[in-house]
């Protein structure tokens, strides 16, 4: 059986949170469950070894730079040709477009199942995929991902890195997609000192390489701490996986190594500055930590400066012990 699912939301927290709904539809069908998702999501290195997932098809839509491919009128006529030479049977939509659903009766899919049209506004990130399946398969799916890391490659990784249990090894994630929600440097250089203090520790550096994240990056490693860093940022994602599962904890911004280091299955301290607390607390494995004088969190709270590393501290103490 041909199964489609479409997930068009960007970015690979996105990709990671609807990754337990793909897959229980996988296991109710018992077969490779293929995507629609847009490139920057990442799927190719996050399920590389994923059992569940099929073949990946990049939605293309949206650039920055330049119109996509499947953009417009013209692009939708282009996708719907597309997934027509799947004889995709079923299709399941993680949206409430209409654009989707015509594109699919377009591809000649002939059931397609998708969230109610036109609600997308206010539309609760997982309570909303929840409903979608239990309504559709008969399944209620906790939004638990989990990415699996071959032992071969954590122990080898362990060895290339030198990383043993003498130390405390911590993903910080520094880096964010947006400049509201990177914490600045000197909160994370003063948890580091705090850190530095009590325990033995290593810390590898999560980030992305814009400006923004490398002025955040330049600081911590021009720091008293820099022989105690390790900086991830000329890595592909993939390569960081073994690194983040041979660490002890991460404490990261809201951003894709909060994600990831929570599915990977480490302890995870997100510092949430300005995005709905849902992105940091869906997980088991999340922990957020909110700026002071806030009791909760959203769009616009723009409370990176008001993080308080101490919280960060009390958190991790807490954690390890």
């Amino acid at each position: 059986m041909k199964i489609l699912a479409i997930q068009n939301r960007m970015g690979i927290g996105d990709m990671i949170i609807y990754l337990p709904f793909v897959e229980a539809i996988s296991k109710k069908y018992n077969t490779k469950i293929d995507i629609l998702v847009k490139e920057n999501s990442k799927a190719s290195e996050i399920l590389k070894d994923n059992k569940f997932i099929g073949e990946i098809i990049n939605l293309d839509r949206n650039n920055k730079n330049k119109k996509g491919k499947h953009d417009g009128f013209f692009g939708s006529i282009s996708l719907a040709n597309q997934l027509k030479n799947y004889n995709f049977e079923k299709v399941f939509i993680f949206n409430s477009s209409l654009r989707f659903k015509l594109i699919c009766k377009l591809a000649y899919i002939k059931e397609i199942y998708q969230y109610p049209l036109f609600e997308k506004k206010n539309q609760h990130i997982i309570l909303a995929a929840q409903n979608f399946l239990k309504d559709t398969i008969g399944k209620t799916i906790k939004s638990e991902p989990i990415i699996d890391i071959d032992k071969k490659s954590i122990t080898e990784t362990a060895n290339k890195f030198k990383i043993t249990k003498n130390e405390k090894n911590i993903i910080l994630g520094i880096g964010g997609s947006g400049n509201t929600k990177r914490i600045p440097s000197k909160i994370f250089l003063k948890f580091m000192e705090k850190c530095e203090n009590q325990y033995t520790c290593r810390f590898f550096l999560a980030t992305g390489t814009s400006d923004d994240e490398q002025s955040i990056l330049k600081d911590i490693l021009s720091s008293k701490y820099n022989s105690r860093c390790l900086s991830l940022d000329k890595m592909s994602l993939f390569q960081t996986f073994p690194i983040i599962a041979n660490c002890d904890i991460a404490i990261c911004n809201d951003s894709s190594f909060s994600h990831l280091s929570a599915a990977i299955g480490i302890p995870t301290i997100v510092l949430m500055a300005d995005t709905p607390l849902i992105y940091g607390s869906y997980s088991s494995n999340m922990f957020p930590i909110i700026p002071d004088g806030e009791v909760t969190v959203k769009h616009n709270t723009l409370g990176k400066d008001k993080i308080d590393p101490q919280k960060i501290f009390f958190k991790f103490k807490e954690l390890i012990n």
